[in-house]
C-alpha cells in the first residue's frame, strides 16, 4: 500500500497548519490544497462560488489586470511563485501563511456609499461584507505591487514579496495598508 502524498503548493509549499485569524474571513478564505492554481474558471457560474476559490488562485487572478498582464496567467503564477520563494528567503516562513497575514491586515472593515435626499447627495458608512473584504484586499496588493514596480530597477516579484511581507507586518510604508487606512478614515469622517 502506498501512503497517500500530501497536496503542495508548486510542489514546495504545504497548507497544513496554515490558519486564517480573523474569524470573519475564515469562510472566505479557502485554503483547499492544489498543486497549481489554475482551475480553468470552474467557478465563475456560481453564485458567490469565487469564495470556494482557493486564495493564491483569486489572487493570481487579481494579478492579470488590464495591461501588457491581461490574461498571461501563466506569466502570474510564475509572478506568484518567485514572488513566495522571495518571501520564504527573507522570513523563513511558509509564504502562504504570510500572505494570508496579509490579507487579513489589508482587509478594510469599512467603507461609504452615496445616499441621494432631493438632489442632495451624502456619503453614508457601511460595514463590508466579508467576501469585498478580501476582494477589496487582493485587489489593494496587487496594485500596490504594481505601483511599487513602475519606474523601478527592482523586479515586480520583489516588489510583490515586499508589498506581502510589509502587509504581514502590517507596516504603514506598504501601498495596502496605506489605502485600507484612507478608507477607513474617509468612512469615520462620514459617520
Amino acid at each position: 500500500m502506498s501512503k497517500k502524498q500530501e497536496v503542495k503548493l508548486f510542489e514546495k509549499w504545504s497548507f497544513e497548519g496554515i490558519e486564517v485569524k480573523n474569524p470573519g474571513l475564515q469562510r472566505y478564505i479557502s485554503l483547499k490544497p492544489i498543486l497549481v492554481p489554475h482551475s480553468m474558471g470552474r467557478h465563475e457560474h456560481g453564485r458567490f462560488h469565487k469564495a470556494n476559490l482557493n486564495i493564491v488562485e483569486r489572487f493570481v487572478n487579481n494579478l492579470m489586470r488590464p495591461g501588457s498582464s491581461a490574461g498571461k496567467k501563466t506569466r502570474a503564477i510564475n509572478l506568484v511563485r518567485n514572488a513566495f520563494e522571495i518571501i520564504h528567503l527573507r522570513t523563513g516562513q511558509n509564504p502562504i501563511q504570510v500572505f494570508i497575514k496579509a490579507v487579513e491586515n489589508s482587509a478594510p472593515c469599512e467603507d461609504t456609499t452615496r445616499i441621494s435626499y432631493g438632489g442632495v447627495v451624502y456619503h453614508l458608512a457601511v460595514d463590508i461584507s466579508p467576501l469585498r473584504r478580501v476582494d477589496v484586499a487582493l485587489r489593494f496588493l496587487s496594485l500596490g505591487a504594481r505601483k511599487a514596480a513602475f519606474g523601478n530597477p527592482r523586479s515586480l516579484e520583489e516588489c510583490l514579496a515586499e508589498e506581502l511581507i510589509l502587509a504581514a507586518n502590517h507596516d504603514m510604508k506598504c501601498k495596502a495598508i496605506q489605502k485600507r487606512h484612507e478608507l477607513e478614515r474617509v468612512a469615520r469622517v462620514s459617520r
